[in-house]
């Protein structure tokens, strides 16, 4: 036979099982999309979720309850109902508490051993300060923060939440999202059963954290790993000043302790190097024992050693930031911190979160049909520009505020550091103000770039004195070069029209900030 003639039969037969291969795994993909489809619309039909929200942490169970109180039936997926242990979100801010009130879940505060914050005590060098947050402002809420154990707070949400009929709360662990045609339409996930199921819904929400697994196929932002935060409870004890968040500018970074419940008190401290002392072979507690615990003030050294000397279990959790991108999908929203993290030294990413929450289900509320992209698109835009006054000056002066309090054998930095404790130390208006932004009480960043350079000046003024040498004179450029370096990539990052623009800033004021409680 001829050999050209077996080489054309077998390239023909190679073309034929080509083609039939790649037209039944079409088929297969428009059956199983036709398939999707009929279920998405049975689903409808039968009285399915208008919204799908992926994780019932503190974010998850709030927009739960937002969207169900406008009347839409909403589906939230928790792979672990059990009550969290968390040593994060501890602290709410006055302004999240504002934000928490406005949306009607105050009572959630109510009930969990939670504690009154007035203030930061703040600690260098064997002196120390008090900076309170101002009661005479335009705050249109009480001036005060709340400490607790994040797991009774969470908790105290998911049952406001299943406590509306059109909530239905199930625990299972989402394992994708179900697209069409670049649209998500829902989510296959596993439930309690281990059964491998799906929900289809016109929205879906994902909110499940600073390890979201489904984040990565949604916007391009990728999580930057500051820091290192350790921590543990010492129990049966009570702090001199339980309504102070007790802040230590130690070395190589802060340790603090605040009171979380009536009895237990949380320490934390924070470090910078990958290479953490073990934790199971007990070189951490030794590391705690003498590195740590000879740098906390005397009078709260009993208090920071108690938890150790108990064999208190301590954690370790990484810190975070990210800049916030909006989804590259149709039909999806990201939030919380798979949407936007900064450090939580300042102790506001809740406060960020209900703020978000509160824009976003009131820009909803009008819609109709969820399913509507282009509107839903349109809305999102607009939430991305008004989260910039409250965002951007949170992720800026929470990130600013770290790269502070690092310890540093460089002149110029250990002066911007003694520069923001003279600061906070020297009341009136720089306190009151500085601590307004703190506490998400003035959320304005005009506000907070007067403060970081009235912080930068007063710094540079110190190291020129008594005198100004060539030296001093080089330290100086060098600590303006610095405030600098700290202040132009979050410009960047938050984009600097947006975060300055007074119709952002008027507008949030007035919808968000105004004295109108739910």
């Amino acid at each position: 036979m001829d050999m050209a003639f077996v080489e054309v039969c077998l390239r023909m037969l190679l073309v034929f099982v080509l083609s039939w291969t790649i037209f039944h795994v079409n088929n297969r993909k428009k059956k199983k999309a036709t398939k999707l489809a009929d279920l998405a619309t049975e689903e409808r039909k039968e009285g399915g979720p208008d919204v799908i929200i992926v994780g019932a942490g503190v974010g998850g169970s709030a927009l739960a309850y937002a969207l169900a109180k406008d009347g839409r039936r909403v589906h939230v997926i928790e792979r672990d109902m059990r009550e969290p242990v968390r040593m994060m979100g501890e602290f709410m801010q006055p302004g999240g508490r504002l934000m928490l009130s406005k949306l009607g879940l105050q009572d959630c505060l109510e009930e969990i051993d939670a504690q009154k914050s007035t203030g930061i005590r703040l600690f260098k060098d064997g002196k120390e300060t008090v900076a309170c947050f101002p009661v005479d402002t335009n705050f249109p809420y009480e001036p005060s923060g709340r400490f607790f154990h994040n797991g009774r707070f969470v908790q105290r949400l998911r049952q406001k939440a299943s406590s509306l009929p059109n909530v239905r709360l199930e625990e299972g662990t989402v394992r994708s999202l179900i697209e069409e045609k670049g649209v998500v339409k829902g989510v296959t996930y596993k439930n309690s059963s281990g059964e491998e199921t799906t929900s289809f819904a016109p929205l879906t929400v994902v909110c499940d954290g600073c390890h979201s697994n489904l984040r990565r196929s949604l916007n391009d932002n990728n999580a930057e790993v500051t820091a290192y935060e350790i921590g543990y409870i010492s129990r049966n004890c009570r702090l001199e000043q339980p309504d102070k968040l007790h802040l230590i500018m130690a070395k190589p970074s802060f340790a603090m302790l605040y009171q979380v419940s009536s009895t237990d008190v949380r320490c934390n401290f924070e470090l910078l190097s990958k290479n953490l002392p073990s934790v199971s072979n007990g070189e951490m507690t030794s590391f705690v024992r003498n590195s740590i615990a000879p740098q906390v003030p005397l009078k709260l050294r009993k208090t920071f050693l108690k938890g150790l000397d108990e064999g208190s279990h301590i954690k370790i959790t990484q810190a975070k930031r990210m800049p916030a991108t909006l989804s590259r999908k149709k039909g999806v929203i990201v939030l919380g911190d798979a949407f936007n993290m900064r450090h939580p030294v300042i102790a506001s990413g809740m406060m960020v979160l209900l703020s978000d929450i509160l824009i976003l289900s009131r820009l909803l509320k009008p819609l109709g049909n969820l399913g509507d992209e282009n509107k839903v698109s349109e809305v999102m835009k607009s939430f991305y520009a008004l989260r910039k006054p409250m965002s951007a000056t949170v992720n800026t002066l929470g990130n600013s505020f770290w790269q502070v309090l690092i310890a540093s054998t460089d002149e110029a930095k250990e002066a911007m550091r003694q520069g923001c404790f003279d600061y906070l130390s020297s009341g009136g208006f720089r306190t009151s103000g500085l601590m307004a932004l703190i506490g998400g009480m003035n959320p304005r960043p005009l506000s907070l770039f007067y403060h970081l350079f009235v912080i930068s000046l007063s710094s540079i003024g110190q190291l020129l004195s008594p005198f100004p040498t060539p030296l001093r004179v080089w330290h100086s450029l060098r600590l303006l070069d610095l405030s600098l370096k700290m202040l132009v990539p979050h410009l960047k990052a938050e984009g600097i029209g947006q975060m300055l623009s007074p119709t952002n800033a008027a507008a949030y004021r007035k919808s968000y900030m105004a004295a109108t409680v739910v």
